[in-house]
């Protein structure tokens, strides 16, 4: 595959590993575990003065730029994308792109190809999320998981190296796609009403709420409510609700000796027999067989 590359021979502090195509064939794409999303290459290069790629056919991989530091630019298809400090880019397989270091403030970047049954529909989720180019408020996390990935991969292709690096390629790629949720500690952050009603909702599976008081807790009505419950989890309220009651019931189940119509009462239930239908629907088999079913 045609690309151009201009740089010097290498960035003080830079860090490369490329898997090996044959490590790849026989270790990643025969491996169910990590088959659907697998790292092909990945790399740091600090302050790359000169840094310049030009792939007019693209690359076989989908990949991922973030720009820790300095400044950059991105084409994607002949449209220019400017990249400074926080922001990260995804290209997809087989997309002409070029990019390159600014001149006066080159950039540093954490960059990964990557490939599998599913890459492409990660690459696609980033970009319906940020489009192309999107910025990483909270990027302890992100930078901690590349590190952990990279050290794995440093030691070698071992098939517990391999699977331990690419499992964690996802939750790499979680920070991009749901990083608004991530605070400087790692804790999910920046909890929009949705997640409050979610908070309360937990706090309170011993009660029985009604569609209105779920709403006025966070002062919105309970249509508008309801659609932004539902666009979010694909849940109802009341539906999510049950669920979250039924999960609280399947503990007292597992470890306690409560009886049913007791555990219908702490999950707010007072009729015991609507209680076993709800949970049944939920669960697909009763109170009592879950409780004989486990194994545990």
């Amino acid at each position: 595959m045609e690309h151009t590359i201009k740089k010097k021979e290498g960035f003080q502090g830079q860090k490369l590993i490329v898997i090996p195509e044959q490590v790849i064939k026989s270790k990643c794409v025969k491996n169910e575990l990590i088959n659907g999303l697998y790292i092909t290459d990945i790399g740091y290069y600090p302050k790359a003065k000169f840094h310049y790629i030009e792939r007019a056919l693209g690359a076989e991989q989908c990949i991922l730029i973030y720009c820790h530091d300095g400044k950059g630019e991105v084409t994607i298809r002949h449209k220019k994308y400017k990249m400074e400090a926080g922001d990260f880019i995804i290209i997809p397989a087989r997309t002409p792109h070029a990019y390159t270091a600014d001149e006066k403030d080159p950039w540093s970047i954490y960059w990964i190809h990557f490939k599998g049954a599913i890459a492409n529909k990660i690459a696609s989720n980033v970009g319906k999320k940020n489009g192309m180019k999107g910025f990483i408020r909270f990027k302890e996390k992100s930078v901690g998981l590349f590190d952990e990935m990279y050290v794995q991969l440093e030691k070698g292709y071992s098939n517990d190296n391999l699977v331990c690096a690419n499992m964690c390629l996802w939750h790499f790629f979680a920070t991009f796609l749901f990083n608004d949720k991530y605070d400087v500690s790692g804790e999910l952050s920046n909890k929009d009403s949705i997640d409050f009603a979610i908070d309360f909702l937990s706090d309170h599976t011993d009660r029985i709420l009604s569609l209105e008081e779920i709403a006025g807790v966070v002062n919105l009505s309970p249509s508008h409510f309801s659609y932004l419950f539902k666009k979010k989890t694909g849940f109802s309220p009341m539906e999510y609700f049950n669920h979250l009651k039924v999960q609280k019931a399947c503990q007292y189940l597992l470890f306690t000796k409560l009886r049913i119509k007791e555990i219908s009462l702490e999950v707010g239930i007072d009729d015991p027999y609507y209680f076993s239908r709800m949970f049944t629907k939920v669960m697909g088999l009763s109170p009592n067989e879950y409780r004989k079913k486990r194994v545990w």
